[in-house]
């Protein structure tokens, strides 16, 4: 069914005999579309962005691309506009970024010197938080805020993670302590924050290496956010490698570049961005592969919490 969507989405864009092929199966669909050049076809979860927030969305990686970042580009259809519709599920095209992706959690794939990529990504990171800044929006732009009331609030971006149902009594009290606490802390240290348009979901599956340059890809949870947070996304995964000092240490250095990221901040924002899975597992309970992974992002939330209460 899915792949008869993109059949039909590719027809709409014009593409003459395409080749296409699944590419992800994440919250998107993509499909590698081959006709001559070589697209990105995203089949976008039902439900989860509306058409206005996917055009801002393009709109918003074109004019980073026209900055010169390493990101792909919106395809416009013949018939105007950049997101159509396909028996109800929408659908957009952009540029494929060359490279294979780093690969699943705490994996660099390809890449020979950790470190030393880390460092590079953090330039490109600091580099693309430049260009957002000097990028003006337009009217109406609508993208998702990962501000304090979209992390700790009563009704976080994705979810009250503190009522994960796999919680016992005690692990829940632990979360909302520290909810309690990482609040009030934020509350005095935001206004000070670095605070603009982030990428917010720096994963391994999202960075694409070609051995020269770190490409980014899936903008969909992009908005705004504490640019701290977009480092944060990135180094959680590698948290429990024996190399995570130099990875660490690796990413503020490329990003000073930007600015000097303080050690208690993005200690605070490992554990915030910790607490996002446990609310995002809890809307796709029954969904293959989640209930490991939730566990997974359960004790990670768990560890980092109690480590913070104890500080």
């Amino acid at each position: 069914m899915s792949l008869e969507r993109a059949a039909q989405a590719a027809r709409l864009w014009g593409f003459d005999r395409p080749r296409i092929t699944l590419a992800a199966a994440r919250e998107n669909l993509v499909y590698r579309v081959e006709a001559g050049e070589t697209y990105a076809l995203r089949l976008h979860r039902i439900g989860y962005r509306s058409k206005e927030e996917l055009r801002h969305e393009l709109a918003w990686i074109g004019a980073l691309a026209e900055a010169g970042l390493p990101v792909p580009r919106a395809v416009g259809l013949p018939s105007g506009g950049y997101v159509a519709a396909v028996e109800g599920q929408l659908v957009s095209v952009v540029t494929w970024v060359d490279g294979a992706p780093l690969g699943p959690p705490g994996e660099m794939d390809g890449v020979s010197e950790r470190p030393a990529f880390c460092h590079r990504l953090g330039a490109t990171m600091a580099a693309l938080h430049q260009a957002c800044d000097l990028w003006v929006p337009p009217a109406g732009f609508v993208r998702p805020a990962w501000d304090r009331a979209g992390l700790l609030g009563d009704a976080p971006l994705w979810g009250r993670f503190w009522e994960h149902p796999d919680l016992g009594a005690g692990e829940r009290d632990l979360l909302l302590a520290a909810r309690a606490k990482a609040d009030a802390m934020l509350a005095q240290a935001e206004s000070t924050l670095d605070y603009g348009l982030i990428h917010a979901d720096l994963v391994g599956q999202n960075v694409m290496w070609d051995g020269e340059t770190p490409g980014l890809i899936d903008f969909d949870d992009g908005g705004y956010g504490f640019r701290v947070f977009e480092l944060a996304t990135f180094l959680l995964r590698y948290m429990d490698k024996p190399d995570y000092p130099e990875i660490r240490a690796a990413l503020c250095e490329g990003y000073a570049a930007r600015a000097m990221i303080e050690t208690q901040e993005l200690d605070l924002f490992l554990m915030l961005r910790a607490f996002t899975y446990p609310g995002w597992f809890m809307t796709r309970r029954g969904e293959p592969n989640t209930a490991l992974r939730a566990a997974r992002a359960n004790a990670t939330a768990l560890k980092l919490a109690e480590a913070f209460m104890e500080r």
